[in-house]
Formats: structure tokens, sequence, C-alpha cells
């Protein structure tokens, strides 16, 4: 029998406003001990988080995920640096993409897939400039604007 799917998505919400994102990745995640336990309770803040190559392995930095309630005194580290895991053509493509000017990794989402297991959403994004960011408000502005119209 199949054990029902946890619908655990924590999202980073500045993500979008402060970056164009131009690459999509789903990355597996190197994990220790309780670590799982408080993702499933939803005890994650991805906000402030990134990527950064060191030794050719990718790695989040900025993830912050609470102690587990039960657990004892060898629980985890909050805010330790955790490996991501990706293919090598992947990451050579985004250590590649690093290397130029303007270009970053920032953690988009992280959720559960069907398995259980604990993935994170990466992106290869360029920094968005202040005029580009009063762009994109006055876009969604007109955006409301327009559906409250049609509404009526």
């Amino acid at each position: 029998m199949k054990q029902p799917v946890n619908k655990i998505q924590i999202a980073n919400k500045q993500v979008y406003r402060e970056f164009e994102i131009l690459d999509k990745y789903i990355a597996g995640i190197v994990l220790t001990g309780t670590e799982i336990k408080s993702i499933r309770q939803g005890k994650v803040s991805l906000s402030d988080s990134w990527c950064f190559f060191e030794k050719g392995e990718l790695y989040a930095r900025g993830i912050q995920i609470s102690a587990y309630d039960m657990g004892s005194f060898n629980s985890h580290i909050p805010a330790r640096d955790r490996k991501l895991l990706l293919n090598h053509s992947e990451l050579m493509k985004l250590e590649r993409k690093v290397k130029e000017r303007g270009f970053s990794i920032v953690t988009i989402k992280l959720f559960l897939n069907d398995r259980g297991l604990a993935k994170l959403e990466i992106g290869l994004a360029r920094g968005k400039a202040i005029h580009d960011k009063r762009e994109d408000l006055k876009k969604k502005d007109t955006g409301r604007e327009m559906a409250r119209a049609m509404k009526k």
C-alpha cells in the first residue's frame, strides 16, 4: 500500500522579486540526523539562501532547518552548508555560467517528492535592477486592474 503524499512545499518568496530566473534545476540534498523530520514538520526557512561551488561540488548556504522537537542531544546544526546532488553535466554547466559576470544560483523551493525525499529547486539567476523591479510592479498592478474590470 502506498503512503499518502506529504504536500510540503516551502518557497523562497523573495527570489522572483530580486532576481530574473533563467534556468531551473531540481537537486537532491544531503541531510543528516533529524533534518528530514524537521522538514516534514515545515520548520524550514529559505530566505537569504543561495548556492556556491566548492571544489567542484555545489553547496547551499543559508537554509535554516530548525531543530526537531523530539530530538535528543544528537540534533543537527540548523544553519550548516548542505551539499546538493546534481548530474555532472548539470554541475559543469552551472559552474561555467556562475563564472560569467552577473550570474548566481538561488534557492527557489524545497519540497518532498513522491518517494518522500527532500528536493530543492534551484535557479540560475541574474539580479534585477531597481527600474526592472518597478516595471514588474507596474505590470502586476495593471494585471490586477484588468482582472477587476473583467469581474464587473
